[in-house]
């Protein structure tokens, strides 16, 4: 059966390196047989959450953007990849308002007690990547955990992380042919593997040390 990967980008810059290491995802997802499709958020228009609560009665978002189109395609495929910058210790604007947008889905499920995927059962993984510019070892804790909340109301199971610091400059990240070959390792493994474990596979890199590779399964 034909499996389906959604790519997210939430990058403001086009082709920058978060963009770059995306690509190389889904080269490897592809590679292992699957669909693959690519969105840049910065392309479309979705807006923040305004909270005006209509979906708690309706589970329905009533904001007139591209979010439904978005929304729909999230709930079509059986495998997604996010790839954001660190902006401010957390995902970036773009990501944040796709997240709070899916503040529909967490009304169906746990106001409305609405199935997602009424009768089924699905298999449905997610990968997380995300560039930083600093030392801070903290960089991405902020960003795994909007992003854990967010793949547990779309009921995706987290496989895998890449986190790359001190990579700032636009193609910063081609000098690192570390963080591409993990790119597209972990693009496939997100189609092949079995991902038994009950934490995803992490991988940080750090641009200023080219190869030091450190692999933990504690962020979520």
């Amino acid at each position: 059966m034909t499996r389906r990967v959604l790519g997210i980008a939430a990058s403001p810059r086009a082709g920058g390196n978060s963009d770059l290491l995306i690509q190389q995802a889904l080269a490897g997802a592809e590679s292992a047989g699957a669909v693959v499709e690519l969105i840049a958020l910065r392309d479309l228009t979705v807006g923040p959450c305004e909270e005006c609560d209509i979906c708690l009665t309706s589970g329905e978002c009533p904001l007139d953007d591209d979010f439904p189109k978005v929304l729909e395609k999230l709930l079509a495929c059986d495998y997604l990849i996010l790839a954001t910058p660190v902006f401010f210790m957390s995902v970036s604007a773009y990501a944040k308002a796709l997240i709070e947008r899916c503040q529909c889905l967490w009304a169906r499920k746990y106001v409305l007690r609405q199935p997602l995927f009424p009768g089924q059962q699905r298999d449905r993984r997610a990968m997380l990547i995300s560039v930083a510019g600093t030392k801070s070892e903290q960089m991405f804790e902020c960003v795994t955990l909007t992003v854990k909340y967010w793949l547990d109301v779309l009921e995706m199971k987290h496989v895998s992380s890449l986190f790359v610091n001190q990579i700032d400059a636009r193609g910063d990240i081609l000098k690192h042919p570390a963080a591409l070959e993990e790119a597209l390792r972990l693009g496939q493994s997100l189609v092949t593997g079995h991902h038994s474990a009950d934490k995803p596979e992490v991988v940080r890199l750090f641009g200023g040390l080219s190869g030091e590779t450190a692999l933990s399964g504690d962020d979520l």
